[in-house]
């Protein structure tokens, strides 16, 4: 087992510190401004409402349509981290186990965590395959994605199903590519998108995410997804 600080991950990715915020900033209905992007997603107690002993599934999925195929055959997994009582009720202990078979990644411990780290967990994985079919720096794309998370990304209320009733919660859009500099070497890769759905009302907090890229005539270069499954245990 890895033994990893998601504090330390959190910093790496966005290159400042993961603060951990009053979870009770997101339990009422969206109103008034929207909250920051970046602390939205990576600065606040996610998994206060996560029980014990329960523990929270994500189906992944990855679809991408350019010839050759660089991304590999489509795929559908599953990342399931099991819950254990942290230091304090507002803290957790996770064991992450990503993917199955030949995917199957090896299995991370976090200790007295607030966040969640599949959101993380997707993000570095996206990243690496990323890289690899750009032949570029992961660490270009993913300060692209920290700037555009703290500087242009949208958070506007959205509605997620829970046991079959309506609850709150936030989409955040960022396209951190968009107008970059060296778009034209990027393949079409410039059109990434990333949509998060959180929410208060979900153990863990996050819905879902989408990372999707499309060339001008509407195919599909990239989609990759993960989205929580509440019933899968």
């Amino acid at each position: 087992m890895r033994r990893l600080v998601l504090a330390a991950i959190l910093s790496a990715l966005l290159g400042g510190p993961a603060l951990a915020q009053d979870p009770s900033q997101q339990d009422a209905a969206p109103q008034g401004s929207p909250p920051n992007a970046t602390a939205l997603l990576f600065e606040t107690n996610q998994l206060a409402n996560a029980p014990p002993g329960r523990p929270l599934t994500y189906r992944y999925t990855r679809f991408s349509g350019i010839d050759g195929a660089p991304f590999g055959p489509p795929v559908e997994d599953r990342i399931r981290e099991e819950v254990g009582l942290g230091a304090t009720p507002e803290t957790r202990n996770l064991k992450v186990e990503m993917f199955s078979g030949e995917r199957r990644m090896p299995t991370a411990t976090y200790e007295d965590v607030p966040g969640n780290p599949v959101l993380v967990r997707f993000l570095e994985h996206h990243l690496d395959d990323l890289a690899r079919v750009l032949k570029g720096n992961p660490r270009y794309i993913k300060n692209a994605i920290r700037r555009a998370l703290r500087e242009s990304a949208s958070v506007t209320p959205a509605e997620v199903e829970v046991d079959g009733a309506k609850k709150p919660g936030w989409r955040v859009v960022a396209r951190p590519l968009v107008d970059d500099p060296v778009r034209d070497r990027l393949r079409g890769f410039d059109s990434l998108t990333y949509t998060f759905v959180v929410s208060a009302a979900v153990p863990g907090q996050i819905v879902s995410i989408d990372a999707r890229a499309t060339s001008p005539e509407g195919g599909i270069l990239l989609q990759e997804t993960l989205s929580y499954e509440p019933n899968a245990g």
